[in-house]
């Protein structure tokens, strides 16, 4: 539990962040804050979203090269330095430097510890935890979505102290979790397929006793390796464009259905509820945390089924009824038949299975790679999803609802749905039955010669 907790506080900072600012924009306008423009704001999101991109190719690459263990202390630390320090900002500039400086840890934080949790987790619980794991990003969300209801009332603080201490409560909490990884060991195999046999042997030993001491059984296949300190980005490139097209393609389609979606929806709520359904500014984190509850309960009560029920079936289901709840909720939306309640309601079914889809793409991109280019791939992936739902949609859904017409953002939620349906169909078609098998029967290592 307490290697689950130190790693899988990623989400959790991330879902904070990502709130935080977007709750933020209207006070950081504010003549007495940074006074930033519409367009600064705007252009501050682009500098967290580069960062995080950046991040995870940077540290993906750092990460199959020197090790999970190292990269998720190096990580951790840059995104405790850069959100300090945005909390100390004085202009736009020093603003936009410091989130790019927080996104780039956040981002490398997906490939160090998506790959360190498939590595020490049990194959038969893989998949719930993972999804478990990744669902904590709605916990940030909910955090918060609450936590702005104080921090932006004037009546209890400052304006201009407000919002600095939004920012600093994610610096307080990585640099607590900052110690609690000193008890995560470095993945064994990574470890033995770089040449560091006694280490490898070290951890397993240390793993096996504190899960089940004498009580693991001897297992009687072997895979010989020839361990390397490093594998080029050539060969990891034709590994994943030649022998792992298809699931490459998969991944890819997955991450950016959910990316885009979540993006169009749940970052642009406030914009809806302000301008279809007359709530103030500084109501609307309180219909948000209803979506972020739903998020979260999706993937922590959906997760058992992705290692019963089987991969295939459950990413493929989640995704296409997400996309069917969310093109009725549309329709709903469209013909005047919700209100602000009714509206967040429906959304929060919709987002209920749409945060275990989300959250299966991760699972998804982290186990179905080589060891050897596993952090790679995942933030090659990551990097695709976070571009295509960061980049493209807030700017395709705020323009939609700024044109006032609910036709118009029903034309955007059906391209979401249809997304959505293609991803479905995508996974039902070449999904990998990954439940219950081994990283290495799934995709054997790279330095594998049997």
């Amino acid at each position: 539990m307490l290697i689950i907790v130190a790693l899988g506080v990623t989400w959790m900072l991330d879902g904070l962040e990502v709130t935080i600012v977007g709750a933020m924009g209207g006070v950081l306008r504010d003549a007495r804050t940074l006074h930033l423009s519409a367009a600064e704001i705007g252009g501050v999101g682009s500098c967290y979203v580069g960062g995080a991109v950046a991040g995870a190719l940077g540290f993906g690459w750092l990460t199959d090269r020197f090790g999970r263990q190292k990269m998720f202390y190096v990580t951790l630390g840059l995104y405790v330095v850069g959100a300090g320090l945005t909390a100390c900002s004085w202009n736009f500039v020093s603003f936009a430097c410091f989130r790019v400086l927080t996104g780039a840890g956040i981002g490398g934080e997906y490939a160090a510890v998506n790959s360190a949790i498939d590595e020490l987790m049990p194959a038969r619980l893989r998949g719930r935890l993972n999804l478990a794991i990744n669902g904590t990003f709605w916990v940030g969300a909910g955090v918060g979505a609450a936590a702005t209801l104080v921090l932006l009332n004037p009546t209890l603080l400052p304006v201009d102290l407000g919002w600095r201490l939004g920012f600093g409560i994610g610096a307080v909490l990585g640099a607590g979790i900052l110690l609690l990884r000193r008890f995560v060991p470095e993945s064994p195999r990574w470890l033995v397929t770089h040449g560091y046999h006694e280490k490898a042997e070290a951890a397993t030993r240390e793993i096996e006793q504190s899960v089940a001491p004498g009580r693991l059984e001897k297992l009687d296949d072997v895979l010989t390796l020839h361990p390397r300190k490093s594998f080029g980005l050539g060969l990891v490139a034709r590994v994943m464009v030649g022998q792992y097209r298809a699931r490459a393609l998969l991944v890819i389609i997955l991450m950016a259905a959910q990316a885009f979606l979540f993006n169009a929806l749940f970052f642009t709520y406030a914009l809806v509820l302000v301008r279809f359904y007359g709530v103030s500014d500084q109501r609307a984190g309180l219909y948000l945390l209803p979506l972020a509850a739903a998020s979260f309960l999706g993937p922590l009560l959906l997760g058992r089924l992705f290692d019963t029920l089987g991969r295939r079936v459950m990413i493929a289901g989640t995704y296409f009824a997400a996309g069917v709840l969310l093109a009725v909720t549309g329709y709903w939306f469209v013909a005047g038949k919700l209100d602000a309640a009714t509206q967040t309601a429906s959304w929060a079914v919709v987002f209920f299975f749409a945060s275990a889809a989300a959250s299966a793409a991760y699972l998804t991109a982290s186990e179905i790679f080589p060891l050897e280019m596993r952090a790679l791939a995942i933030a090659v992936f990551y990097a695709v999803g976070t571009a295509a739902g960061g980049i493209v949609a807030p700017l395709l859904f705020g323009a939609l609802i700024g044109t006032g017409s609910r036709w118009a953002v029903f034309d955007g939620y059906l391209a979401a749905t249809g997304l959505m349906v293609v991803a479905a169909l995508v996974a039902a078609r070449y999904g990998v039955d990954a439940e219950s098998k081994s990283l290495e029967d799934i995709a054997p290592p790279l330095s594998s010669t049997a």
